[in-house]
């Protein structure tokens, strides 16, 4: 009978340390540290948004007619 052949993806080693990728951000803390800063961008957006003067009203533009509402029934 034929020999089965064993077809797995195997890396070869060269030496006889094997280095290990060592991540930047640990990944449990991945999520924790991107959610922060988007609601400190979001935070900040928000007191920007909100602390700026509102702009002078000026006239109203040509051939502009009011409506008049019956506010006073």
């Amino acid at each position: 009978m034929a020999k089965k052949t064993n077809n797995t993806n195997r890396e070869r080693k060269i030496g006889k340390q094997v280095v290990t990728k060592k991540p930047l951000i640990d990944p449990k803390l991945k999520n924790t540290i991107w959610t922060i800063i988007t609601v400190v961008i979001l935070l900040i957006f928000f007191i920007v948004n909100n602390t700026r003067t509102e702009p002078e009203e000026g006239p109203y533009p040509p051939n502009y007619t009011p409506v008049q509402s019956d506010s006073t029934k």
